[in-house]
């Protein structure tokens, strides 16, 4: 392995790969798809960071954060390793925005869950 290697890797990372959600209990492909952003993406290091940012802007005086400004951080941390999306709703092409991403994160735990997982697998976005 070669420092171009890994370089490519991050590359590949940074386009991103598209998942698209499985429903919670039969397993079946919803049509919902989501471009995600790879682990080693300067996307995602920019989100984290960004985070870190957030939580410490969220903190009382006495450094206190409650658990609904952490949750707060984390699905906009989560949201923002979004590329793309091919998502509709009442049968019209819904708006890329941040705003509707982190709507549709708090649309239920099993999308999180989904989206958290395939975004934090290399495996999902090809290199090395």
């Amino acid at each position: 392995m070669e420092l171009n290697d890994l370089i490519s890797a991050s590359a590949d990372h940074e386009r991103g790969a598209w998942l698209e959600l499985a429903h919670p209990v039969t397993g079946m492909l919803t049509g919902m798809r989501v471009k995600l952003a790879g682990p080693d993406s300067d996307t995602q290091a920019k989100a984290r960071l960004r985070m870190a940012d957030d939580l410490g802007e969220y903190a009382e005086l006495d450094g206190t954060l409650t658990a609904e400004k952490r949750e707060k951080a984390r699905l906009d941390c989560l949201a923002r390793c979004f590329l793309d999306w091919d998502m509709t709703e009442d049968g019209q092409l819904l708006p890329f925005t941040h705003k509707n991403v982190v709507r549709f994160l708090r649309a239920g735990t099993w999308v999180q869950a989904q989206v958290d997982a395939f975004a934090g697998d290399r495996r999902n976005f090809g290199g090395l």
